[in-house]
């Protein structure tokens, strides 16, 4: 009896595999790595790692990031020929590793060919180049300057780039018919993926360096399902992780089919994840959409498809792959299954789970992990660096900068936890504490309190010896005549600066400027003193949103240092009882005026109009103001960002001028 049921099973068993052998089963695999620009030997050693990987898990697509083998961006380095060469060497190399493999890889890097350098995609399998495809949609918004170096893929090009087609084609496999195109090429509803899923390509792999910004996770996950369900396609989106410069690469990915999420992988992590995709339901799609139909009959009359170059090469076995279960659905562990019928999955209704942070905190600690992110990697990716250093005031910005840079502690040395830890945060993380006779008692404990929390190193210096020597000097260089109220207050954040400058200097330290984007915005900084650093790290922050994240880092960690520094009044303390909202106006109004009147370009008129509607409690007289106020000093104060130190980027709006908001520093404001 027991033999025959065991028996019976295994004819099931084989019957049902037999099944599944005849679907369109694919494994399809999103990476993210976190390559270094320049760096093509390292980048392309991680590459081979993780696809070595894939292929022992029998993957059967793979896809790495945008210009994963130079790095991104790479900006004007492209115009070394040596560079680009470089990159197709090492892509070369990755075939070879890869020979014995039987993943289908799809990876990112710059193909030169005559007069034009292309950012591209190939396609490898089985120890070969098989094609390149050229990014068409070359983006130069916000921080984006591809046309400047690169030249745009066109429909229907063909072009021989030393032995490989660099052409507008799909590819078709044992599995199915793909094709390759890169980032922005999918954010466009026009872009090649119409017409390219019109000519037969059932996956569209799309190869990414998105960098993160605010919100920027739902955006894409909305775009990609909008462009599957259109396209009636499976679309695969594998995106860079790490910081490069001022830009931090959140990682994560997506395969969507047909409109369907069927992965989401996660961000701010270097590694790959795997999906089972049945080709076959794409297939089943299309054939229903009647409407997709149609507008594929269109475009064949009057438009020339893309050509299919067909390639025998057998891919990774498929036989074992299993059907994909309802998305999110995790097998129950152990023999016995579930107890009752209302606890098995549902194709029909997502899984439960709890939501466990609100959307402000969720992005409150996506801000934290991009910016620990970013400091690390500018730390480790640079090579120039042995420490950490930040001078501590007490105040919400530099409080915030620590804490970062502890995180960035273990984003560097993710291996080490508890003491060992902490002893390693003593060892790179240096605070230093310099007080002057405006300085309070509250911001002297807070900062105690707060190294004490992370285990930093701290020493305190005064600054009032060599502020009374700089004031002699000052007088005197002013034949007598007294520094007014502002120099004194700068010359306090002078000596602090140069002071940093040159512990950093001999220590080797990644000196990092504390400055938030509110008061950068309206030039609430001192040229050589607090403006002063090699990385900005909260530059891109407005000071609502500094808060913010201290009070949401207290109800995370609860630390008793953060909850001593939101306890003391905001200012810089270079004057007696000194705040920085009765000098300048409220930071909510600063910040509204900053997103009207930079983010959203409104002249300072349009600002006053709208400032009512958000602060009702005060008059209009008062917020008209405050709108003219702010529009003046932003003016005024551009000549101060162009010596500001790199910032992280972290939202749409960035007073970075090499990267989003591009403003001469000489103009006149007669246009208001």
């Amino acid at each position: 009896m027991n033999r025959n049921a065991a028996g019976a099973r295994e004819l099931t068993r084989d019957r049902h595999l037999a099944i599944l052998r005849g679907m369109r089963l694919v494994k399809i695999a999103v990476a993210s790595v976190n390559s270094t620009v320049g760096a093509v030997t390292s980048n392309v050693d991680r590459c081979v790692a993780f696809a070595r990987e894939m292929a022992a898990a029998k993957v059967t697509l793979a896809v790495f990031p945008e210009q994963v083998v130079g790095g991104y961006p790479a900006e004007d380095l492209v115009q070394w020929r040596g560079f680009v060469a470089s990159q197709r060497r090492e892509l070369e190399r990755f075939a070879a590793e890869t020979a014995d493999c039987r993943t289908v890889y799809a990876l990112g890097l710059t193909v030169g060919h005559g007069g034009d350098l292309y950012n591209a995609a190939a396609l490898v399998h089985r120890g070969k180049v098989l094609l390149f495809t050229a990014k068409e949609k070359l983006p130069t918004y916000n921080i984006f300057y591809e046309a400047r170096t690169f030249s745009a893929g066109l429909p229907h090009m063909l072009i021989d780039a030393d032995g490989v087609p660099l052409a507008d084609a799909l590819a078709a496999f044992d599995f199915g018919t793909v094709a390759l195109e890169i980032c922005e090429d999918s954010w466009s509803p026009e872009g090649p993926m119409r017409r390219r899923c019109y000519s037969g390509a059932e996956v569209v792999l799309n190869l990414s360096a998105s960098p993160f910004r605010a919100g920027i996770v739902a955006t894409r996950r909305e775009m990609l399902a909008t462009r599957a369900s259109d396209n009636q396609c499976t679309i695969v989106y594998a995106n860079l992780v790490g910081g490069n410069d001022g830009l931090v690469f959140d990682g994560g990915g997506f395969v969507n089919q047909n409109g369907r999420p069927m992965l989401e992988a996660k961000r701010f992590h270097e590694g790959w994840e795997a999906t089972v995709v049945d080709l076959d339901r794409t297939e089943r799609c299309r054939r229903e959409a009647s409407t997709w139909r149609t507008d594929a009959e269109n475009f064949r009359a009057v438009e020339r498809t893309v050509p299919t170059r067909r390639f025998d090469t057998q891919t990774a076995d498929r036989s074992q792959l299993r059907y994909p279960l309802p998305h999110g659905y995790q097998p129950p562990k152990g023999v016995g299954g579930h107890s009752d019928s209302g606890n098995y999955p549902s194709f029909f209704l997502p899984q439960q789970g709890a939501i466990t942070v609100s959307p402000r905190d969720a992005l409150l600690d996506e801000f934290f992990e991009a910016l620990a992110l970013g400091v690390a990697d500018y730390f480790r990716k640079t090579g120039a660096f042995d420490k950490l250093g930040l001078a501590l005031s007490g105040g919400r910005d530099s409080c915030l900068c620590a804490l970062i840079a502890w995180r960035a502690v273990g984003v560097i040395h993710p291996e080490l936890v508890g003491a060992a830890f902490r002893a390693k945060v003593g060892e790179l993380l240096h605070t230093f504490y310099m007080p002057s006779r405006y300085s309070t008692e509250g911001t002297r404990i807070a900062s105690e309190r707060l190294v004490e929390d992370l285990g930093a190193s701290y020493a305190s210096f005064s600054i009032d010896d060599a502020f009374e020597t700089e004031l002699h000097v000052t007088r005197a260089m002013l034949a007598d005549e007294p520094p007014t109220p502002i120099t004194e207050q700068n010359i306090q954040a002078r000596i602090r600066g140069t002071r940093m400058w040159n512990w950093a200097n001999t220590s080797r330290a990644l000196f990092l400027q504390t400055g938030n984007m509110s008061e950068k915005a309206v030039g609430y900084t001192t040229v050589g003193g607090d403006l002063e650093g090699c990385l900005s790290v909260i530059a891109n922050l407005p000071k609502t949103v500094v808060v913010a994240m201290l009070e949401r880092l207290y109800r995370r960690h609860e630390f008793e240092g953060i909850r001593a520094v939101l306890a003391t009044m905001a200012g810089p303390e270079l004057a007696p009882e000194q705040s920085g909202e009765a000098e300048l106006m409220p930071f909510s109004v600063l910040d509204a005026c900053l997103f009207l009147y930079a983010g959203e370009k409104m002249s300072e008129d349009e600002v006053a109009s709208v400032l009512p509607e958000l602060f009702p409690d005060i008059s209009a007289e008062r917020l008209e103001g405050w709108a003219r106020q702010f529009s003046k000093l932003f003016t005024r104060s551009i000549f101060k960002w162009v010596q500001a130190p790199l910032a992280i980027h972290v939202g749409s709006l960035d007073l970075d001028r090499e990267r989003a908001l591009q403003l001469p520093v000489v103009q006149r404001t007669e246009w208001r």
